[in-house]
């Protein structure tokens, strides 16, 4: 079937806590989502905020 696609943790709701969770703390919980956020705190420390 085209545009069709299944996923079980949407299927059982692990994506929908998830994304409370990183709501609610500020924390990402995708991968690339902390490097980004970690990537941008080492800047920060480092060149100060501007």
């Amino acid at each position: 079937m085209r545009g069709f696609s299944f996923s079980w943790k949407r299927f059982i709701g692990i994506t929908q806590v998830k994304q409370k969770i990183a709501r609610g703390t500020g924390i990402p919980t995708t991968k690339s989502g902390m490097e980004r956020k970690i990537g941008a705190a080492i800047v920060k420390m480092i060149f100060g905020a501007k």
